[in-house]
């Protein structure tokens, strides 16, 4: 399995509340359960107009198959070659 971040162009939903939120959760964990283990939710980050996800798939098709199930857009899907933080400085 490869980690990818998904941006996802969404204008607005940085505006969505509690409910609007779950349910969009809700919609995409649907969409994860219908690959039946090929993707996995790990977190996103939501902007004014965009959404930046973090997600563990088989390949780049199934981060597009998730998009096109759950209705999100996947902008831009870039596969990450590796993890620093702070603790990769000591």
């Amino acid at each position: 399995m490869k980690r990818y971040m998904i941006e996802r162009d969404i204008p607005g939903v940085g505006q969505l509340k509690g409910a609007e939120l779950k349910g969009a959760a809700a919609t995409s964990c649907d969409a994860l359960a219908a690959l039946g283990g090929k993707a996995q939710w790990v977190q996103s980050y939501v902007t004014d107009d965009k959404t930046f996800c973090v997600y563990i798939a088989e390949d780049e098709a199934a981060v597009k198959e998730h998009a096109r199930l759950s209705g999100f857009p996947a902008t831009r899907i870039t596969e990450v070659r590796g993890i620093i933080d702070p603790m990769t400085a000591a």
